[in-house]
């Protein structure tokens, strides 16, 4: 699944996705960034 990383400004791969819950219920998914390793986050379910 791709995010886009704020550091690197660019859409990336997602490196070791975990899917988690938001405090409103929403599915949403986190990681790395595979280059710079800062984290990543995007609302909805993991493909």
């Amino acid at each position: 699944m791709e995010a886009y990383c704020v550091k690197c400004k660019a859409k990336k791969e997602i490196k070791d996705p975990k899917q988690v819950t938001m405090k409103n219920g929403k599915p949403a998914v986190t990681g790395t960034c595979p280059t710079c390793g800062t984290k990543m986050f995007r609302i909805g379910k993991a493909n």
